[in-house]
Parts: structure tokens; sequence; C-alpha cells
């Protein structure tokens, strides 16, 4: 198992290597990046070298590379361009905020799908399986900002139960109601179907019918050997899940005014900020590797054929 987990941290590494040569030849492809710091017209050719030096353009590129890569892992990803503060520090003020709104639409999305999907599974052809069904097809075919925009004028405009917008001072559940769903619904109809197909087939499978001619209860079946069996594929999704949900909520943050790291990105977008939009990607590209690369211990943790691969 040490050199299984010794690959993966490898191929980690490698992929957060690979996200960051990208990046910084994207802020190179987009021109000279004096253009964003100075407006044009209103800076002298004194002014226009010094940035240079600073930003250390008069250096070949492969040495700039070096020098970005080694202030961006020291924690130096330079300053907005939009108001001048530092960009680990916007970042350090929304993060928190996404991760929260993240992690309740993972909960949720596992809470609601897993469940469901078995549910679905055991009773297929029910009126249960109709009911999580079309709780999917629903989920899978409504827009995330349409569905926020809906939940919005129903909830909050109409019945006036729950806030309309922003998360608001501390932490009331009250504010992550809808923005959780408007972004877990989607995740947790995915789950629901790829669980009730994997339980399906493992349902299907002869030590299945072997270990209920043992005369084990129809619980123990379901949940210790067709659920755990089948948990392989929902696994790998679960993993891509809560990526996403973290790193996929701009639209959602958009729509409830929610102070986050999606939201920070859409402005820096609006405001030309490359600086903050960089270290944006950056923190999204790690969480992505990060989820995966958990994915892969609980693979080995789960399947020992996996943990001597």
């Amino acid at each position: 198992m040490r050199f299984f987990l010794i690959r993966r941290v490898l191929f980690a590494f490698i992929a957060v290597i690979g996200a960051t040569l990208i990046v910084f030849a994207l802020s190179r492809a987009i021109g000279d990046p004096r253009y964003l710091y100075l407006a044009q017209g209103r800076f002298n050719q004194q002014q226009w070298d010094a940035l240079g030096e600073e930003l250390n353009l008069d250096k070949p590129l492969i040495v700039q590379y070096f020098i970005w890569l080694g202030a961006t892992s020291t924690g130096d990803w330079g300053k907005s361009v939009y108001n001048g503060r530092p960009v680990t520090e916007l970042i350090g003020e929304r993060i928190y905020n996404t991760l929260q709104l993240g992690f309740a639409a993972f909960i949720f999305a596992g809470f609601v799908g897993v469940p469901l999907g078995v549910l679905s599974a055991v009773k297929r052809g029910s009126g249960w399986d109709l009911l999580s069904r079309t709780f999917a097809l629903l989920g899978q075919a409504a827009p995330p900002f349409w569905l926020g925009i809906m939940l919005i004028l129903i909830f909050a405009a109409n019945l006036n139960w729950l806030p309309s917008a922003t998360k608001g001072d501390g932490f009331a559940i009250k504010n992550f109601v809808l923005p959780t769903i408007t972004i877990g619904w989607l995740f947790a109809s995915a789950n629901l179907r790829l669980v009730r197909t994997s339980v399906l087939e493992i349902l299907d499978s002869e030590f299945i019918k072997l270990a209920r001619a043992k005369g084990l209860s129809e619980r123990r079946v379901v949940w210790k050997h067709a659920f755990r069996n089948g948990l392989i594929a929902p696994l790998t999704f679960a993993g891509i899940n809560l990526a996403a949900l973290v790193t996929g909520s701009v639209l959602t943050e958009t729509v409830f005014a929610w102070p986050g790291l999606g939201r920070l990105s859409i402005n820096a977008v609006y405001n030309n900020d490359f600086p903050v939009l960089t270290g944006c990607v950056l923190i999204f590209t790690l969480i992505y590797v990060i989820a995966n690369l958990l994915v892969d211990i609980a693979y080995a943790l789960l399947d020992p054929r996996i943990r001597y691969a």
C-alpha cells in the first residue's frame, strides 16, 4: 500500500505542476502583464521599466516561471489589480464561506441521493422507484441558476420563509437552505442514479442469492453485501462531487450573493483582475487534486486488490 500511495502522491504533484504551467502560460499569452497594472497613457517610460523589473519581465521566460513558482509556493500570489490588496488575503476571506457551502451541498447530495438510490434499487418498479427517478430527472434537468431563482421566488419572495440572498453574519442554517439545495440537487440526482445502477447490478449477483439462501436479513444483504460491493463507482463520483461542489459554486454564489471564491472569481473577470483570478484557479486546482487523492486512498482501504496494485 505504501508504493500505491507514493505513486498517487507523485501523480498529484505532477498535476499541480502542470496546472501552474498552464496558468503561467495563460498569464503571458494575454500580453504584457504591465497593461493590467497601469492605465495606458498615464505612465512614463521610467514607470514602465520599473514595473517590468518588479515583475521580473526583464528575465527569460523560463526564469520568470521559476521565480513565479517559488513565490507562489511560499504564499506570495501578488496583489489585486483592482484594489491593491494581497491575493492571499482576499482568498483567505472568502474560501471559508465557499467550503461551508460546498460541504453543506455535499452532505445534502449524499444523505438524499444515496438512500434514495438504494431504496429505488430495492423497490425496483414500485411507486418509490418512480418517485426517486422523478426526483433525479428534475434535478438533472433544471439548470442551477434557474433553480436558484425559482427557489428565491417561491420560498423567499412569496412565502417569506427563508432569506433570499447573502450568508449573513455568523452561522445560521436558514441562510444555507436555498443555496445548498440549488447547488446540491443536481449531484443528489446523479448520486441517486449511480447508486441505483450499482446496487441493482450487485443484487442480481450470485453471492447475493447465496446470502439470502443462508437466511441473512434483507437489511444486512442490502447494506453490508450489495451496497458495500457497489460502492466503488459511487465513491469515485463522490470525490469528483466534493471538488465540483466547492469549485462549481460560481453561479450559485452569484445568484445568492454568497461571499465566496466563486463570486470573487466573477468579480475578478469583470474587473480584469488577473492575479486574483489566477489565485482562484490555483485554489480550485488544489481542491480537485486533493479530492482525487483522497478517493485513491479510500479505494485502497475498501478494496484489498487495489491496495497492492
